[in-house]
């Protein structure tokens, strides 16, 4: 499994999928399971029972996680590839399209 290039806060473009197309900032990442939510993406309908914290209960609409393989970073609304350089002896990431340094 490759290394994990996408990270939380991150605004990433859908490539595949039943919402390709749509763009959102990433809530979070699981790297082990290769996966990442991202806000307004993969939307699911979840049935909620009332409970202390959800005192309606009823039906939900939340984001599901999506394949990372799925998404892609997207610098200034186009698609791009994560790569690595040092930087003044740090370790940055760099996107590959336009060599501009991420973060």
């Amino acid at each position: 499994m490759s290394a994990v290039r996408i990270k939380k806060g991150d605004t990433v473009k859908v490539i595949a999928g039943k919402d390709k197309g749509k763009e959102g900032k990433v809530l979070s990442v699981n790297a082990k399971n290769h996966t990442a939510l991202v806000e307004g993406v993969n939307m699911v309908t979840k049935h909620a029972k009332p409970s202390a914290a959800n005192q309606q209960g009823g039906i939900l609409h939340q984001e599901a996680p999506i394949d990372i393989s799925n998404i892609a970073y997207s610098l200034k609304g186009k698609e791009t590839k994560i790569g690595y350089d040092f930087k003044d002896g740090k370790k940055v990431r760099v996107a590959k399209a336009t060599g501009e340094v991420i973060n």
